[in-house]
C-alpha cells in the first residue's frame, strides 16, 4: 500500500487546516471522518477526502476505519473535541482498537466530566476553586449561597465555554439556571450544573506535550458575564517564581489525572493564594501558531509525529513574543461588511489573519467561542513591539453589523 493515511475524527475551524497541511508536509493523506463534513469549508479548499459517519458511534467509526484500511495504510488517528470532549476519548479507543499510538481513553474520559476532574484534583491537593454539583434550580441557589457570589455556572460536561456564565447577583444566577435547565441548552450528558467559586485574577493557559512543559500563555476575555477570549499572549510575562509555580501545579495535574500522552492544556487563574486550576483539557489548545511563532515549536506537526509513532522534537528554536487578538461582535445582526483586512495583513509583524464569518452572514451571539468573527496574530522580539503591531493592524480593520429587523405590532 503506497498511501499512508492520517485519520482525523471531526474537524476544527482553527486547528483543522493546520493538521491537514502538516499531515501533507509529512507525506500523509489526511482523511476526515465527520457527522457533517460540509461544515468544514477548508476540506473542499484543500481537496481533502471526507467521509460522513456518526462520530458518536464507536462501532461505526471502527467499521469505517476498517474499510479505509483495505485501500490504504492507516498511519495514525487523532481528532478534535469541538464542543464535545468525548471525541478525545473516542479517538483513544480507536487507536487502541487498531494498535496505534494514542491517549489512554480512561484518563481522557475522567477529564471531560468536570465534576469528576475536580474530585481527582482535590484528592491530589491541587489548588482549585470551591465547587458543588447541582441537579436543579433549588440546589443551584443553595450552593451559590454556600460558596458566595459571584459564582460561575457551567455544564458538568462540555467545552468551548458553551453554557458557561459568570453570575454576579441572584437575578443572573436564576436566569442562567433557567437557561441551562429549561430546554434551551443542548446537554451532552444528563443535566448537571457545576456551581463554582469565581477565582479572580489573570487567566493563564499552560501547555504541555507528553510530560514536557512547553510554556505559559496569558489571556483576557471580552465583556462579562461570558468568557470569550479577546487577547492571548505567548509567552506570558511572568517572573521566575510565578513561572515555576504554574509549571509545578500544571505537572501535578497530569499526575493526578493520569495524563502525559500527547498535548494537554491546563487553564489557571493567579489568585491571592497563587495559581488555581480552572480546567484541564487533554488536547491541543486553539491557536498553537503562537507557540510556533514565539519558540519555533510546531505543536501540530509534533503531535502528528506522536500519533504516527515517530519521536517528536520540542526544543525551542528561538524566543519571540506572539499575540492574537480576536474580533468580537458587539451586537447581533447581519455582518454587512468587513474592510481593511488586506491592509492589516500587510503591516510588518502581522503573522496571519483568520476570518471565520463571511459578509452577509447572520450573527447571533452565544457567549462562547463561536462568537469570534476572526483572529489577528502578530509577532516580534518584545511584548511592547508585538502589541504596537497589533494595534496598528486593528486600527485598519472595520466592520459593520446591520441589526435584525424588528417586528412591529
Amino acid at each position: 500500500m503506497s498511501r499512508r493515511a492520517l485519520i482525523l475524527v471531526e474537524g476544527h475551524r482553527g486547528n483543522g487546516p493546520l493538521y491537514v497541511q502538516a499531515a501533507q508536509r509529512l507525506g500523509l493523506h489526511p482523511t476526515i471522518l465527520s457527522a457533517d463534513p460540509a461544515q468544514y469549508e477548508y476540506l473542499a479548499e484543500h481537496g481533502i477526502e471526507a467521509v460522513r459517519v456518526n462520530t458518536d458511534n464507536l462501532d461505526a467509526l471502527i467499521s469505517e476505519c476498517s474499510r479505509l484500511s483495505a485501500t490504504c495504510d492507516i498511519a495514525g488517528i487523532t481528532g478534535f473535541a469541538g464542543n464535545d470532549e468525548s471525541v478525545s476519548a473516542t479517538v483513544g479507543k480507536l487507536c487502541h482498537n487498531f494498535d496505534l499510538p494514542g491517549p489512554n481513553p480512561a484518563s481522557v474520559e475522567q477529564c471531560f466530566d468536570k465534576f469528576n476532574q475536580r474530585q481527582l484534583l482535590a484528592r491530589a491537593d491541587v489548588p482549585i476553586p470551591a465547587y458543588r454539583l447541582a441537579a436543579n434550580a433549588a440546589e443551584v441557589e443553595s450552593f451559590a449561597a454556600e460558596i458566595g457570589l459571584p459564582v460561575v455556572l457551567k455544564p458538568a460536561v462540555g467545552s468551548g465555554s458553551i453554557g458557561v456564565r459568570l453570575c454576579r447577583n441572584a437575578d443572573e444566577l436564576a436566569e442562567q439556571a433557567a437557561y441551562l435547565l429549561g430546554g434551551k441548552h443542548i446537554w451532552l450528558s444528563s443535566p448537571r450544573i457545576l456551581v463554582e467559586e469565581f477565582a479572580q485574577g489573570p487567566f493563564y493557559s499552560a501547555h504541555t506535550m507528553e510530560n514536557e512543559f512547553i510554556g505559559i500563555e496569558v489571556s483576557d476575555f471580552g465583556p462579562p458575564p461570558h468568557f470569550v477570549f479577546r487577547e492571548s499572549i505567548f509567552p506570558a510575562p511572568l517572573n521566575d517564581d510565578e513561572y515555576e509555580r504554574i509549571a509545578h501545579v500544571s505537572l501535578s495535574c497530569l499526575r493526578a489525572l493520569g495524563l502525559g500522552w500527547g498535548p494537554t492544556t491546563i487553564e489557571l487563574r493567579w489568585t491571592k493564594r497563587g495559581p488555581v486550576v480552572i480546567e484541564v483539557n487533554p488536547r491541543l489548545f486553539g491557536g498553537p501558531e503562537t507557540v510556533q511563532l514565539a519558540y519555533g515549536v510546531d505543536l501540530v506537526t509534533e503531535h502528528i509525529k506522536l500519533v504516527t509513532g515517530r519521536e517528536c522534537d520540542l526544543r525551542r528554536k528561538h524566543s519571540q513574543t506572539a499575540a492574537t487578538w480576536s474580533l468580537l461582535p458587539d451586537r447581533d445582526g447581519i455582518l454587512d461588511r468587513i474592510d481593511g483586512v488586506r491592509q492589516a495583513a500587510s503591516v510588518p509583524g502581522i503573522a496571519g489573519i483568520k476570518l471565520y464569518i463571511k459578509p452577509k452572514t447572520p450573527i447571533v451571539r452565544k457567549g462562547d467561542y463561536r462568537d469570534t468573527i476572526g483572529d489577528v496574530t502578530a509577532v516580534s522580539p518584545t511584548l511592547a513591539q508585538t502589541e504596537a503591531i497589533l494595534r496598528r493592524a486593528l486600527d485598519l480593520i472595520d466592520w459593520a453589523i446591520t441589526p435584525f429587523p424588528t417586528l412591529r405590532e
